[in-house]
């Protein structure tokens, strides 16, 4: 932890104290508010320490509710992270490359130096190379798993060889562990005080929209996110929705279990394509494919309306084109088009 972040007073907010009586502590407006959304109340405040939501996340999750910390969708927790941790102009974060873009956004934006560690040509994380990266001033080694943009799981062993190895805190990203139908980590947290799992409401659960991201971590960490994270960040909305869906498992499971089925025939049918040169296994919902010029590829499904992202630029992903897993009528045009496409 930053020696500022410890010796940090952090701002007390009015719903700290109280909740209910004659509310005339926070500058609300106490006539209401123009709109009324599910009968929500809107004029007040929210719960700063969302202890209903935390409580209802670490029941789903069998974990302590003192381990569970809610942010705006997981990218606000990896800005949180690199803040409470990471030293700007000194410190430095791992990124295992390719993976997801913002770790190294929000690193840069704190001034915090990023040293990318390639994984394996299987896409997997090369411990030795990153051990001797390591170093006293590396604080966070970020782990994307299933890893976003190759849709591979990271073997569970290598990551807790990191935990085990380095004083640094290890997150784990699991945004698409439940289209993985494997184990979440977070039950690791306890063997392990610098693991931090982060897993969001925004892919299985079909909620981008509302911006919901939670860590399970060890409690210090949790008690210091508190400390420093925007006083109300979680607003009455969302926490009102998540709650929401969080009962509502088994039309999560359909769901995952309709992508899967899906993300299985796209990949078979891209698999048979003459300009399709892999399809990489995936885990996550969606596939990793190389064409044999995929910017091409790229550039005319855009110029057709169908759009994907190209992935090519980044480490050992020449020619790589990301397609999410659509419903089956936007796969069949997908496929569809790409027969149509001049080779």
């Amino acid at each position: 932890i930053r020696p500022n972040i410890k010796a940090l007073q952090p701002y007390r907010s009015a719903r700290q104290d109280f909740t209910s009586g004659i509310l005339l502590d926070a500058n609300e407006n106490a006539f209401g508010s123009p709109v009324s959304v599910d009968g929500i109340t809107l004029n007040r405040y929210p719960d700063p320490s969302q202890i209903q939501l935390r409580r209802r996340i670490a029941q789903i999750n069998d974990v302590d509710p003192e381990q569970i910390f809610v942010g705006v969708g997981s990218d606000e927790i990896i800005d949180l992270l690199i803040r409470l941790f990471c030293q700007p102009g000194g410190d430095s974060v791992i990124v295992l490359a390719p993976t997801y873009g913002v770790y190294r956004v929000a690193a840069e934006i704190n001034d915090v130096r990023v040293n990318p560690v390639l994984l394996t040509e299987s896409f997997e994380i090369d411990v030795p190379a990153v051990m001797h990266n390591v170093s006293s001033r590396t604080k966070m080694v970020f782990c994307c798993s299933p890893n976003n943009p190759t849709g591979n799981l990271l073997r569970a062993q290598d990551i807790a060889a990191l935990c085990r190895r380095t004083e640094a805190i290890i997150v784990v990203d699991e945004a698409y562990i439940d289209l993985a139908q494997a184990q979440s980590l977070c039950h690791s947290v306890p063997e392990y005080p610098n693991l931090v799992v982060l897993r969001t409401l925004s892919k299985a659960w079909g909620l981008a929209g509302i911006r919901l991201g939670y860590a399970i971590a060890n409690e210090q960490i949790v008690s210091y996110l508190l400390k420093i994270k925007s006083p109300y960040n979680i607003n009455a909305l969302t926490s009102e929705y998540a709650l929401k869906a969080l009962d509502n498992w088994e039309t999560v499971e359909r769901t995952v279990s309709l992508v899967i089925k899906e993300r299985n025939r796209l990949s078979k049918e891209l698999s048979g394509l003459r300009e399709v040169t892999a399809v990489f296994p995936s885990r996550a919902n969606f596939l990793l494919v190389r064409f044999a010029d995929g910017y091409s590829v790229y550039n005319e499904l855009a110029n057709r309306g169908i759009i994907v992202r190209y992935r090519g630029n980044e480490p050992n992903l020449e020619n790589c084109i990301r397609i999410t897993v659509g419903t089956p009528q936007e796969n069949n045009l997908l496929l569809l088009t790409l027969k149509e496409m001049p080779q």
